[in-house]
């Protein structure tokens, strides 16, 4: 189910970011929607929290936490 504030809610500096995005790759993906959409409450501290998972201590190495995170992504069929 897609969100219609996610589609048309964003204030004008997330919206031009994601027209910009759009432009540039002929669509805007669900989570890039929801992260620019009230940043404040969501975006900022998800993206801080994925940075600390992708790039904070941990048996496995930044390369390969990307490639489980992009291997994820297919199989889902998500553009990574």
């Amino acid at each position: 189910m897609r969100l219609h504030a996610l589609e048309t809610g964003h204030r004008p500096p997330e919206a031009a970011r994601v027209a910009e995005l759009r432009a540039r790759d002929g669509y805007v993906s669900d989570i890039s929607l929801a992260l620019r959409y009230r940043p404040e409450l969501f975006g900022r501290p998800f993206s801080d929290l994925l940075q600390q998972v992708m790039k904070g201590p941990s048996d496995w190495t930044e390369a390969e936490r990307e490639l489980f995170a992009a291997f994820v992504s297919a199989r889902n069929q998500c553009p990574f």
